[in-house]
């Protein structure tokens, strides 16, 4: 690891100021993702901006029956908190099938969000890697990429994006607050992640030197009978090869509100639009459920040894939803 220089904010200003200084600084919260790439030497920040301290760990209701989440509230506590427990509840199992309880301790909202993929040849600095060295390549295309995008990905670059915070929070319609140096701005969730296209290594559209500074979840009255349902190739502490966020509302037999996304499958939490529309106003049966992944997935593009992840992610999506069919009609 080089030698970098430390700074503690004092406000969010102080710490936008701080980050627009040095163009090669970085915001410091949890450290979970970042300090673990500096060792590696995949972030060679010249500057730490400490934020940890900075007033933004509170999870508040909002007038309009929202939920409003700052950025450094700790994986743990959102998982913990009784309004996302009830309102929100697939929010806290992404949480809490994320990492494990030491990294939730220290992990945060705005951290989570932006944390790179674990693609094994971005993580290798001895490796080329589109999105570590812009032009130097994609040997995930040839090699290794079992666990690598079906759905949105280029020529470029194949890898896909570990959180399983973000899938939910795509789902649920999430708004992402930040600060630069001009003022306050915000980006629904679904808007944060620029597609992989040509410029894999421009992986959000915050303005340069912006600091998250919270969440907004909008009231969703689907969102109480939800489900995020995560698998992976260990029991416990890995990254999905596939996961679904799904909240799901059934009367009479028809389909009234679904929200779907998915992830380990694209480089951005995958908001599955095509399925809701086949959802929404259909029978509440398997076979809709099926036609609806099915729509959804005829868009995948796999890879030689990556295929299995269209059968997996239909599969997953006709169970979640059919789990909660069952549950509304109990």
């Amino acid at each position: 690891m080089r030698e970098f220089d430390y700074r503690r904010a004092p406000d969010v200003s102080g710490a936008v100021a701080l980050l627009d200084d040095d163009p090669d600084a970085r915001y410091l919260a949890g450290g979970t993702n970042l300090v673990d790439l500096m060792k590696s030497g995949v972030e060679r920040p010249g500057r730490l901006v400490d934020v940890r301290e900075l007033p933004l760990d509170r999870i508040e209701s909002a007038p309009d029956g929202g939920l409003r989440i700052g950025a450094t509230v700790t994986n743990s506590d959102l998982a913990a908190h009784p309004d996302v427990r009830s309102r929100y509840p697939m929010l806290t199992q992404a949480v809490l099938a994320g990492a494990s309880g030491q990294l939730r301790n220290m992990a945060t909202v705005g951290g989570n969000l932006l944390q790179r993929t674990r693609c094994a040849y971005f993580t290798d600095t001895t490796k080329p890697c589109n999105k570590r060295a812009p032009g130097s390549g994609c040997p995930a295309l040839s090699g290794e990429h079992h666990n690598h995008a079906i759905l949105g990905a280029s020529e470029t670059c194949v890898a896909v994006h570990p959180s399983d915070m973000a899938v939910a929070l795509a789902a649920l319609d999430a708004v992402v607050h930040y600060e630069t140096a001009d003022g306050q701005g915000e980006l629904p969730l679904d808007q944060l992640y620029l597609p992989v296209a040509d410029t894999p290594h421009r992986e959000t559209a915050l303005p340069t030197g912006a600091l998250i500074t919270g969440v907004f979840l909008p009231p969703v009255p689907v969102a109480a009978r939800s489900r995020y349902r995560k698998v992976r190739e260990r029991a416990s502490y890995a990254f999905a090869i596939g996961s679904v966020a799904a909240a799901l509302d059934t009367r009479d037999g028809v389909v009234h509100d679904a929200r779907l996304a998915f992830g380990a499958v694209a480089s951005r939490p995958w908001r599955a639009r095509t399925a809701e529309r086949a959802l929404i106003g259909a029978p509440a049966t398997a076979e809709t459920y099926a036609a609806a992944a099915a729509a959804e997935l005829a868009a995948a593009r796999p890879l030689p040894h990556n295929g299995y992840k269209v059968t997996l992610m239909h599969n997953l999506t006709v169970a979640v939803l059919s789990e909660l069919a069952e549950e509304a009609a109990l």
